[in-house]
């Protein structure tokens, strides 16, 4: 059997498509060169569904939600913070996997924050 080899890409739609990936850029520091291309760093990547029903993703209108693994999470949430971006208070510690955050984009996309245990 055939099987994929990771995740090729992600698209968004946006009322301003510039601006957002402006924001990915300057608040997470998502390098993304003219044409979209992403090299990203080596490691886990989780594909998981969730019940239909579930709060995880913020509004329920959201039905994907974009994980990013980071090195330092509390250092990311202070920059994101400090940028002035819409950061949850709450963190989440999952033993043996690590800790989690969450920032929403500009458009209004909740976006987790991962990192491994």
């Amino acid at each position: 059997m055939e099987r994929v080899l990771g995740i090729g890409g992600y698209f968004m739609r946006a009322a301003d498509p510039a601006a957002l990936s402006a924001w990915y850029r300057d608040c997470l520091g998502l390098d993304a060169d003219e044409y979209g291309l992403w090299r990203q760093g080596a490691g886990l990547t989780v594909f998981a569904t969730f019940e239909s029903e579930t709060d995880y993703f913020g509004s329920r209108a959201q039905q994907t939600m974009l994980n990013f693994r980071v090195r330092d999470l509390d250092a990311m949430l202070a920059q994101l913070r400090a940028k002035g971006a819409d950061v949850a208070e709450e963190t989440q510690d999952m033993e043996g996997v690590g800790r989690f955050g969450w920032v929403t984009d500009p458009e209004g996309n909740r976006v987790e924050l991962w990192q491994p245990a």
